[in-house]
């Protein structure tokens, strides 16, 4: 007498992140790709309750409502200097998050 047992394994399709995310990088082309992603983003929330790519979804919404937001208040103080300085830093916080994001959703950890 043999018994065999089987496992089921539940499979994601992480391919929506992973052009997300490559939206998300192509930020200096006038911040349509990344309004295109947070538009998608957007969509998909109601479809995904939990799980690796809907940590990676929202990792995504949130990065890009702050960047939107630094860029925002960049362009409304009036001293030069400190807009600069508020955009060079929105810039690299938002690049570090994409790489973040994008090297765990490879590894398949959620963030």
């Amino acid at each position: 007498m043999t018994t065999t047992t089987t496992y089921a394994a539940k499979i994601e399709d992480h391919s929506l992140g992973h052009l997300l995310y490559a939206l998300m990088s192509g930020f200096p082309l006038l911040l349509l790709p990344v309004l295109l992603s947070l538009f998608i983003n957007v969509s998909q929330r109601q479809t995904l309750n939990n799980g690796l790519l809907a940590s990676h979804l929202r990792w995504q919404r949130h990065s890009t409502i702050i960047f939107i937001g630094l860029l925002a208040l960049g362009y409304w103080v009036p001293v030069t200097w400190l807009s600069l300085s508020i955009y060079l830093f929105g810039i690299i916080w938002f690049c570090h998050r994409i790489l973040k994001g994008w090297l765990s959703l490879l590894d398949g950890l959620e963030i």
